[in-house]
């Protein structure tokens, strides 16, 4: 073995910059020779057109050729993405500007340090050489320990870390500044009981003392590195305008090589158990890995700063790849992740070595020739959950990192190569320009408030010794046992457990260090399995297995002994579960039950926001399986239907509750009869004069598409004769065989059954092209499209394949349904319904499933509400369409053309493109809404909402409330028009139902046998009234009065006419009329 090479002690920017200079001439010399060469050519060049002979001209291409076409495909979606990258760069590249005052204030805080004056020696403990305004950045306990420390200037003041470096990107510029404590101020056995950090405490207090007079900081604050308590630094920033420009980290660090690394072994113990618990112990002193690594990360940043200099010098993309990779973790929320320089210099590489490199069980080392007293990997294993070993062998730079927070590394680098290649994706967007909150990230989220009760959870854990090693840091003790715990309670229901990182707290100066407890919640997610995280039920081993008192020991009283239908008898829990709500909550079960069992962690203690948004819809799945059920056995009685003219070809759904995507599903009703009246010719049920607004009953439309044949007239007014017969024999040969109460009309027929109505349409499959058709004056026919074709086309083709493709994607995604009510049920609140049509905001909830990136499938209805907002807020409508590649139908060269179609005619197409296998050019499910003014006013709603509602479900502290993002701002509108609620029959679906109810004519109790009145059918008189307010002319006829000033004549409104229109025409319904006259202008 080689011995250890002692670091020179030259200052480490001095260094690099020779390292940037020699490498700066290197790259310079051939662009002067290639100058050159242009300046001595005199000559114009005179290019001849090659001649090809007939053969050469039409010969196929060969095999090379072809992989060179397939490589520029290729090469072609690495160009942009290469280009897009440059650009980002230039963004988070420091400017020269920028630099320069860096420079400069490192100058004057160099020359301030090395002012410091001396004082006299005293003990550890003794701060009265401190000012009583500045505090020491540590918690002192236990309170005293031995040693003498006093004030000295700096041996040496060097750059570290990423600035030197050029790797330092905005917007949180951070520069690093090594100040360098006196060989004399430190003793080589301060390693022992937190000597050295309260030492190094102290010594930053004395700077903060001796700058603190100084016009030349700004502000002035303490932080720890990586949240880490043992290793505070002082935050400095410049004054005036610049404060906010960057911010200097002053770290105290010992003299390179003053302690021996040896003495830092991961096996070794350096706080000794009397000096800690003040109780005399006869056992062995246990290690203190974690302690030992923060003692030793002051001990070698210039070294780590000379290899990573000398890695850069070697590959030119390193800088920018780092820089990329910062900007790839920020927006992961894992830029607290402190190795990210450690890792390959290509960002592709980097994804590639996350994704394949299980650093918890094969570490990686940099050490090429380590000293003796290096520790082997396994010793770093047994000591730490992630392994990775800096140059010198014996830091492990990830010491600090769970084995949770790596898996989401892995994780999150496994789906960026997965982006990276499809060229269906903007790689660009996914990788480094979308967030990824945890909110946003996580299916399920869950906080550990009152952190102070961990305490309690290390004394049930019997975790001294850990509590030694993280010298009374309670939280970063029991988080890694708290994670194990779950993850193997929660085992196969999850595919990635989370957590936030520790921040990096700041306080003033004058202030005493925070105690652990300020620290925020712990915050942690979940990526669920969607198969397996609602079951109810956790089958364990056979009773006789010698598993069978692990899984008891782990449950405790939940367990319990079950026979099953295969006739095995084991252990088993079984949670509380009955709706799919419910059932959706099973996790939440788990982890309370875990936390409060083995870590006396009561449930209190624990916040679990996975699906607070879900109370705003009342009903679930359940009510839309209902009518799922009753719609395929009416479904299969058509099909069997005999003795009609021509055979049914298909029966389709086309109603969003057949896709379980509406917002509040048709419930099976009773009625109560003696709340109607009977028509005197159908005997049809109608409301009693004075009763409320009868119950809405919506009627489910099915469409059924009868055979093609000759018998079909080819005019479009016989059509409508024909499908009104067809209408009539339906409803005669439903009622004579199973006995179900119909009504005919020319457009439909109405079944009442299961206490629900189906509204069957026939359909004739050419019935829209004769709509095209026409003659004209000579007797030519000419086909024209026309509205009255395209609503037709989309009322028995489109709506009907939309409806079985969204039911499919219900099958593979279970909370699709839901996620689409949430998102509804938004639009409806915001009074952006009429803008956003139901079968849009469906396609735009299953654009998040089909092409989740950067994110995975949604697998809550919450996240995936979340995601809809994003989606509404951040995507460029302007310059793209929305790709939703229903079934996977569409192939990757059908992107690009799209793209290029939608670029062509920009100008013509609607405001919001939405493309799908079947329509990837005119974007018929948009075409007449949403327009211009409306989009903006969604995005402008949608960001405010997503903002609103993060900041509620990540902050306890807020006022919980989610519904206000459903209580639209009515400041907007001049006029406000109160209803009467008697009349308004869906008064109970508002966001803030009244508490009084009305009788609208319905019972309780299961629904009755077929047959009997048929009820009143799709009466809403708000949404009537609401029609007549839009078409009518009468408000615009009387709302027109001539007034005359001067010589100029105005046209203003007759405000009192049309308020007096609007309580006309809502005789019985419009309660008052609200005229907010101090907004109006004329």
């Amino acid at each position: 073995m080689k011995k250890k090479q002692s670091v020179p002690e030259e200052p480490a920017e001095v260094r690099l910059e020779n390292l940037v200079k020699e490498e700066d001439e290197e790259n310079e010399a051939p662009v002067k020779a290639k100058r050159s060469k242009a300046d001595h050519a005199g000559e114009e060049v005179v290019y001849h057109p090659v001649k090809l002979s007939r053969n050469d001209l039409y010969r196929p291409p060969t095999a090379e050729e072809l992989n060179q076409l397939k490589e520029a495909e290729s090469l072609f979606h690495c160009s942009l993405l290469k280009m897009q990258m440059e650009e980002l760069l230039k963004e988070v590249a420091l400017s020269e500007r920028r630099k320069r005052q860096i420079d400069s204030f490192i100058q004057t805080v160099t020359k301030l340090i090395q002012t410091v004056p001396d004082s006299p020696e005293v003990e550890v403990s003794d701060l009265s050489w401190l000012s009583g305004a500045v505090k020491v950045p540590f918690l002192l306990v236990p309170k005293t320990t031995k040693g003498k420390f006093h004030m000295a200037p700096p041996s040496s003041i060097d750059l570290i870390g990423s600035y030197p470096l050029g790797t330092c990107t905005k917007p949180n510029v951070m520069v690093d500044l090594a100040v360098t404590i006196p060989n004399d101020v430190l003793h080589p056995k301060d390693v022992l009981n937190q000597r050295y950090p309260r030492k190094r405490a102290l010594y930053l207090a004395g700077l903060a003392q001796h700058l603190t007079s100084s016009s030349d900081i700004g502000t002035m604050q303490y932080s720890c590195l990586h949240g880490n308590r043992l290793r505070p630094v002082l935050l400095l920033t410049p004054p005036g305008k610049d404060s906010s420009s960057f911010t200097l980290r002053v770290h105290a660090c010992p003299a390179p090589g003053f302690f021996k690394p040896s003495r830092f072994h991961p096996q070794r113990n350096n706080i000794r158990t009397e000096w800690y618990t003040g109780l005399q112990t006869s056992h062995s002193e246990p290690p203190t890995p974690h302690y030992n690594s923060s003692v030793l990360g002051d001990l070698l940043p210039r070294a780590h700063l000379q290899f990573l200099s000398a890695v850069s010098s070697q590959c030119s993309a390193f800088t920018d790849g780092v820089a990329l990779l910062k900007v790839w973790l920020r927006q992961r929320e894992l830029d607290q992740v402190g190795s990210s320089h450690w890792f390959s210099h290509l960002l592709h590489r980097h994804f590639a070595l996350y994704a394949s490199t299980d650093l918890t069980v094969n570490g990686i080392s940099l050490a090429k020739d380590p000293d003796s007293t290096a520790p082997s990997i396994s010793e770093f294993h047994d000591a730490f959950q992630v392994v990775f070993v800096d140059p010198s062998g014996h830091l492990n730079m990830c010491a600090d990192i769970t084995a949770c927070t790596y898996k989401q590394l892995q994780h999150e680098a496994s789906l960026s190569m997965q982006f990276w290649d499809n060229p269906t994706v903007d790689g660009f967007q996914c990788l480094l320009m979308t967030p990824k909150p945890m909110i946003r990230t996580s299916d399920h989220v869950f906080q550990l408030c009152e952190l102070v009760k961990l305490q309690s959870s290390c004394k049930k854990l019997n975790l001294l010794s850990e509590l030694m090693d993280h010298s009374g840091d309670y939280i970063h003790t029991a988080l890694p046992f708290i994670l194990s715990l779950l993850q193997q309670g929660l085992s196969q229901r999850i595919h990635l457990l989370t957590h936030s990182l520790s921040p990096d707290p700041k306080w003033s100066v004058e202030s005493e260090a925070p105690k652990h407890k300020a620290q925020p919640p712990l915050s942690f997610g979940l990526l669920l399995r969607t198969e397996l995280s609602s079951s109810v039920l956790e089958r364990g081993p056979p009773a006789d297995s010698p598993m069978a008192a692990e899984f008891r020991q782990l449950w405790g009283p939940r367990s319990e002994l079950r026979r099953f239908q295969d006739g095995d008898i084991t252990e088993a829990v079984l949670w509380d579960g009955e709706s799919i709500c419910q059932k959706r909550l099973v996790p939440k079960q788990i982890i309370t039950h875990l936390l409060q069992l083995h870590a006396d962690i009561p449930e209190s203690c624990v916040r679990y926001v996975g699906a607070m948004v879900d109370d705003v819809i009342k009903t679930g799945k359940e009510e839309s399986l209902v009518v799922v059920q009753s719609y395929d056995d009416l479904s299969r009685k058509l099909w069997r239907l005999e003795g009609l003219p021509l055979t049914i070809t298909a029966v389709q759904g086309a109603h969003p509750a057949l896709r379980y995507t509406q917002v509040f599903s048709p419930r099976p009703l009773k009625l109560e009869y003696s709340f109607f009246d009977r028509e005197k010719t159908s005997r049809s049920l109608v409301p009693k004069e004075g009763k409320p607004c009868p119950v809405y009953i919506t009627p489910i439309t099915i469409i059924c598409h009868m055979e093609g044949s000759g018998k079909w007239p080819h005019d479009r007014l016989a059509i409508q004769h024909i499908r009104a017969a067809f209408h009539i024999q339906l409803g005669e040969l439903l009622r004579k065989h199973h006995s179900y109460t119909c009504r005919p009309c020319p457009t439909h027929l109405d079944v009442w059954k299961d206490g629900l109505v189906f509204r069957i349409q026939v359909a004739y499959h050419r019935e829209p092209q004769v709509l095209r058709e026409s003659l004209t004056a000579e007797g030519l026919l000419v086909v024209r499209d026309n509205d009255e074709a395209q609503a037709l086309e989309m009322a028995t083709i489109h709506k009907p394949l939309l409806t079985s493709t969204l039911h499919g994607l219900q099958q593979q995604h279970p909370c699709f349904g839901a996620a689409c009510r949430l998102a509804k049920r938004w639009l409806s609140a915001q009074l952006f319904s009429d803008d956003i049509t139901e079968d849009t905001a469906d396609l735009l909830v299953a654009s998040l499933f089909l092409q989740p990136a950067p994110f995975t499938a949604p697998s809550s209805p919450q996240v995936a509400f979340l995601r809809f907002l994003h989606l509404l807020s951040s995507f460029d409508w302007r310059n793209n369409p929305l790709i939703v590649n229903l079934n996977n139908q569409l192939t990757a060269v059908d992107y690009p053309e799209i793209k290029n179609g939608f670029m062509a005619t920009r100008e013509s197409l609607p405001v919001m493109f939405i493309a799908t296998p079947k329509d990837k050019k005119l974007s018929m499910w948009t075409k007449r809404s949403p327009s211009i003014q409306m989009l903006q006013r969604v995005i402008m709603v949608a960001a405010e909402s997503l903002k609103v509602l993060e900041n509620q479900l990540i902050d306890g502290s807020q006022k919980q409330d989610v519904r206000v993002i459903l209580r639209p701002p009515l400041d907007a509108y001049d006029v406000v028009i109160h209803l009467n609620p008697k009349q308004v029959p869906l008064l109970d679906q508002a966001v803030d139902p009244p508490a009084i109810t009305f009788s609208r004519g319905v019972m309780s109790g299961s629904v009755a046998q077929p047959g009997g009145p048929l009820p009143v059918i799709d009466y809403n008189p708000v949404s009537l009234y609401l029609g007549e307010l839009r078409v009518s002319n009468t408000s615009q006829v009387s709302a027109r009065s001539v007034e005359v000033t001067g010589d100029e004549a105005k046209t203003v409104p007759n405000v009192e006419a049309i308020l007096e229109d609007f309580r006309i025409m809502g005789k019985g319904l419009v309660k008052s009329v609200e005229a907010r006259t101090e907004k109006w202008s004329f």
